[in-house]
């Protein structure tokens, strides 16, 4: 505890560093507040009468995301959703189209065009879910009293303004996600999204707290479920850690004076190579159903067909931890080819000891990859889970979603990116950081 409470007394010593810090803090401050800036033409207290959030379905997922900007209507309802939505758009396009691929091999340059292809598919994408969100604030109005209308007036006006705001409301976040890269400390557009999810966190303290009042929880129980959370963190924390080293030896060459390889390296394979991404995209789908049913509510068929996609069912367990192996090894499949990581070794004159460069190299990284991409698919599909099964044993619902899924992987995954940035900026100035053998390793992306 003291080398922690030296890391952070440290960090504010150094003015770069604690200038850098207090601008992202700022402008995170300047995120949450948009979340509570309701849109032009909503009526707030009839919007929380009529009920604007739905659980179990894509609106409580994507909620989840921006903070509960989408439940308050706010200025800010979109998030950054539509950026990591366009992100993902071009990185799929860049493992199948040719000329997608061309851009990412064109270094800096490549890169700029990429930035900018993403920038407009955000505004696309921001438009099209703007224009869904008008369709389904204006269906909420109708057919109800007028004290839970939430929408003054339901027209083209509207339309037009909601879109406007919900589109620059996004651009601006994206705006501020770049200029915390740039000029803060940590990813700002993962931190955007992070502390968004960490807004819900007082709340869930409080309905514990809550709990406890109304005699429903003992103290004791209280203190076996936080100890189980520490515990679930710092598994998720040493699996998200987990690295296993494939090592790589470089040829001696000689440039005119100077002597050139002779070094080993390592290729790091991660246990956990996609991140959170395949908890997202099986989420995402198990919620489909869920989603599309909530639109006839007066069905029989829809009622009981959504019980089987309930939460919890023990079908829905089986199907969305089935689905996440799928999606971690088909998302690890896209973010990590062994065959450029082959070819580029090759290149530059390295070789794994025992192994023939080329092909051999290619098909033996590939057989490392999934041997280390099993354990940490299920890994993620046991950590996807475990709210469901806290939910069972009492823990309210908002307390358990920090027990594992997307809440803790994202909150896990950029706090270890963060530390290590604040890290190297400790070590550079010769100051001590967090720990005192080694450094934090981040996750170099996390995934987005």
């Amino acid at each position: 505890m003291s080398q922690l409470t030296d890391g952070l007394r440290n960090s504010f010593k150094i003015k770069e560093l604690r200038e850098r810090i207090l601008f992202t803090a700022g402008l995170l401050l300047v995120v949450r507040l948009g979340a509570h800036i309701t849109l032009p033409g909503i009526d707030y207290p009839a919007l929380q009468n009529a009920g604007n959030g739905q659980g179990g379905t894509l609106f409580d997922l994507y909620d989840l995301f921006v903070g509960g900007a989408f439940k308050n209507a706010a200025v800010f309802a979109l998030g950054i959703m539509p950026y990591i939505s366009a992100s993902i758009i071009i990185q799929l396009l860049g493992a199948v189209v040719p000329f997608f691929q061309k851009l990412q091999q064109e270094g800096e340059e490549g890169r700029k065009k990429i930035v900018q292809y993403t920038r407009i598919g955000t505004i696309i994408i921001s438009a099209l879910q703007a224009w869904g969100v008008t369709v389904r604030l204006s269906s909420q109005s109708a057919g109800l009293p007028i004290p839970f209308i939430p929408v003054g007036v339901a027209g083209f006006g509207f339309t037009l303004s909601t879109v406007f705001f919900l589109t620059s409301g996004t651009m601006f976040m994206m705006w501020l996600g770049e200029q915390i890269t740039d000029r803060g400390i940590g990813n700002g557009i993962s931190l955007i999204i992070m502390i968004g999810i960490i807004a819900r966190f007082p709340n869930a303290v409080l309905g514990e707290y809550q709990m406890v009042q109304s005699e429903a929880h003992s103290i004791v129980v209280e203190i076996i479920i936080v100890a189980l959370m520490l515990l679930i963190v710092a598994g998720v924390i040493f699996v998200t850690q987990g690295v296993r080293r494939i090592p790589v030896q470089y040829a001696k060459r000689v440039v005119g004076r100077k002597v050139y390889g002779g070094v080993t390296q390592y290729i790091p394979m991660r246990v956990n190579t996609a991140g959170v991404m395949p908890i997202i995209f099986a989420q995402s789908l198990m919620f489909v159903p869920n989603t599309v049913l909530s639109f006839f509510p007066d069905s029989d068929f829809a009622a009981s067909f959504s019980n089987l996609f309930s939460d919890r069912s023990f079908l829905y367990w089986l199907i969305y931890g089935l689905m996440i192996v799928f999606f971690t090894y088909f998302y690890t499949a896209i973010a990590f080819n062994p065959k450029d990581v082959a070819d580029s070794m090759k290149k530059q004159g390295g070789f794994i000891p025992g192994i023939r460069p080329g092909k051999q190299t290619s098909d033996f990284i590939d057989n490392i990859l999934t041997k280390v991409t099993l354990p940490g698919s299920i890994f993620l599909a046991i950590v996807a889970i475990l709210p469901y099964f806290m939910s069972r044993m009492g823990v309210t619902s908002g307390f358990a979603s920090f027990f594992g899924g997307t809440s803790l992987l994202i909150v896990v995954g950029v706090g270890l990116d963060t530390l290590q940035q604040v890290e190297s900026h400790l070590v550079m100035h010769h100051y001590e950081g967090f720990m005192k053998t080694g450094k934090f390793r981040g996750r170099g992306g996390y995934g987005y």
